[in-house]
């Protein structure tokens, strides 16, 4: 029996544990061996052959349903020490793949436990509801009324879910393909300015801050020229200058292009304080080149494809779906032929 390290078992082990308690994730090396097998091929590591006994349905990760992971559809029994040979494997070919792995595993607990999500998000009471019928009541019967506010309240409640493992997923995983990492306020390296140009205390929380070169990225999905108050786009604004007094490169990374004067301007100061902005392709192929071969393949092929698949979604209003429930254990949503299944006990 091979002996291995203990920081290989602990490595093995963050890849494979989420959270506690009601909401930890917890793979299966059954799972963790499908992960092994797309990072195998998409670094083309010579040392990788799948076993015959696993039909994987795509090499494609976003092809494979989730599903396929969780249900391990023919009882395939996979063993620690499998794994175990196959990283130690790995690494001697490739010496990002820790890293890669990592952001992979990372990206699949965060999917597999908003799967969960899905299956188990109660519906609102009445009780949490209750008062919101003031501003509806009257405009149509009491069981539409009070089964609207119901619905709403549960998408509500839902979409919450979903944006707050997305934040826990994403600047995570571009911080640690640009080699940076998030910075509290309290430790920051970039303090505010007061109105009398004075540098203070009090610090500027950093996106991905690279130590060793002295660059703090801004992260942005978009720049709209909606109004957040006036105080948080002064803060925007400020951000390049306060960098720049501390002699800390700015870079604004935005990785949808589209044009608004709000953009134009935020644009400009980081120019004028010495920094960078990169937008839409080349914020991508900035990241890419940042990220370097191997972690470059990781954006490349898991970050910028569904980002960049939304965006070409036309927004300007929402088309027509079906929305329906036969019970809270079958929900679905349709439209057309496609069907998107949240539920279902079947």
């Amino acid at each position: 029996m091979i002996l291995y390290s203990k920081n290989l078992k602990q490595y093995y082990s963050k890849c494979k544990t989420h959270g506690t308690k009601e909401a930890q994730v917890m793979l299966s090396d059954y799972e963790l061996y499908i992960l092994l097998s797309l990072v195998a091929y998409d670094l083309n590591l010579c040392s990788y052959k799948l076993r015959d006994d696993i039909n994987l349905p795509s090499f494609d990760y976003y092809k494979i349903p989730l599903s396929f992971f969780v249900d391990n559809p023919n009882g395939v029994v996979i063993s620690i020490e499998e794994n175990y040979q196959c990283i130690m494997n790995f690494l001697e070919e490739n010496e990002d793949f820790q890293l890669y792995f990592s952001n992979l595993t990372a990206l699949h607990r965060r999917r597999v436990k908003f799967f969960n999500i899905l299956k188990t998000q109660k519906f609102p009471t009445v009780e949490q509801v209750g008062p919101r019928i003031l501003l509806e009541f009257g405009s149509g019967d009491i069981n539409i009324v009070s089964n609207w506010l119901r619905w709403r309240k549960w998408f509500y409640d839902l979409d919450n879910r979903s944006a707050q493992e997305t934040g826990y997923l994403f600047e995570p995983i571009l911080n640690s393909s640009l080699g940076g990492q998030a910075v509290a306020a309290q430790n920051s390296p970039v303090k505010r300015i007061d109105i009398n140009g004075m540098v203070t205390e009090n610090g500027r929380q950093i996106d991905c801050y690279i130590e060793d070169e002295k660059k703090a990225y801004e992260l942005k999905l978009r720049v709209t020229i909606a109004a957040s108050g006036q105080g948080r786009w002064g803060e925007e604004l400020s951000f390049p200058a306060e960098c720049k007094r501390a002699g800390i490169t700015p870079i604004l990374l935005v990785l949808d292009p589209t044009h608004s004067h709000r953009l134009k301007d935020l644009s400009k100061a980081y120019i004028d304080n010495g920094g960078s902005v990169y937008l839409g392709s080349d914020a991508w192929e900035h990241m890419k080149l940042a990220a370097g071969k191997t972690m470059g393949i990781f954006v490349n092929k898991y970050i910028r494809p569904p980002i960049e698949s939304i965006e070409e979604v036309n927004f300007s209003f929402p088309n027509q779906i079906l929305f329906e429930a036969s019970d809270v254990d079958n929900i679905r949503i349709s439209q057309g032929k496609s069907i998107l299944t949240l539920r279902s006990n079947s």
